[in-house]
Parts: C-alpha cells; sequence; structure tokens
C-alpha cells in the first residue's frame, strides 16, 4: 500500500541519502585505486615537468647534475606513454574490486519509499548489499 505522503518524503530522503552514500564510497573507492595505480606516471610527468628549462625549470641538485632539457622531455614522453595501460589495471582493479564486494547492488531504487511493505534490497538477499550469500546467478556480468 502507498505511504503517507510526509511518511514517502521522509523515506525517499533516506534512500536517497543512502543512494549518495554509496555513490561517494565507490567514488572515493575509484579515487584511491587510481591515485595509487597511476602514481608512477604522477611521480614521472612531476620530475620531467620540474626539471625542464621551458617549464618550471627547478635550482634542486637533481635538475642541475642529472636531469637537462633532453631527459627532462624523455621523462614527460614516457610517462604518458606509460599512462594508457595503467589507466586499463587501475579501471579492471576497481571493477573486479567493486564486482567482489557487490557495491553498484547498493542503490536502492525509490519505490521503496514509495510503498509500505516492500523489502530492502539488502534484506532480501541476507546482509548489507548482499555480502553474506553467494553470487547470484542474475547479477553476474561476466561468468
Amino acid at each position: 500500500e502507498p505511504r503517507s505522503t510526509w511518511c514517502c518524503l521522509a523515506w525517499s530522503l533516506v534512500v536517497v541519502t543512502m543512494n549518495a552514500l554509496v555513490f561517494l564510497i565507490n567514488l572515493l573507492l575509484l579515487f584511491v585505486i587510481f591515485t595509487i595505480v597511476l602514481l608512477p606516471t604522477i611521480v614521472v610527468v612531476y620530475f620531467g615537468f620540474q626539471c625542464h628549462s621551458q617549464v618550471l625549470h627547478s635550482s634542486a641538485r637533481y635538475c642541475k647534475s642529472i636531469l637537462d632539457d633532453n631527459s627532462s622531455s624523455a621523462l614527460i614522453i614516457l610517462g604518458f606513454v606509460i599512462m594508457s595501460p595503467l589507466i586499463v589495471v587501475a579501471m579492471v582493479t576497481y571493477c573486479s574490486l567493486a564486482r567482489r564486494l557487490r557495491l553498484l547492488t547498493c542503490f536502492q531504487p525509490c519505490s521503496r519509499a514509495v510503498y509500505k511493505g516492500v523489502r530492502w534490497r539488502w534484506y532480501e538477499e541476507g546482509g548489507l548489499c548482499g555480502c553474506a550469500q553467494g553470487w547470484n546467478a542474475q547479477l553476474r556480468a561476466w561468468v
């Protein structure tokens, strides 16, 4: 049966808040994984730009003794070349972790707030977001 207007608004706020929290957790996990995996690229490009005379031209000792403009350019090019495979590795890592933790099944539809007696998806599957039970064959993206 449908909820009253105020009850529907309150439960809609709960559902939207829960979905926003799940979204923020996914975004934070994505940011952490990409930062860790792309750290070599970030470091190489940073040192390349820092020591190049046309960009920042740092007065650090390693820029004067080890890195000249040619080696700085090589570092910049190397950083951008290794970025593509590392982005693929980061995306695969995120997708496998999100699949294992079943983070994308934690989103709740708004119909949970409109009708009384509709159980939450995580409650029906036996735990928070269904992590307590085995895999459901319908939720698999690949075998």
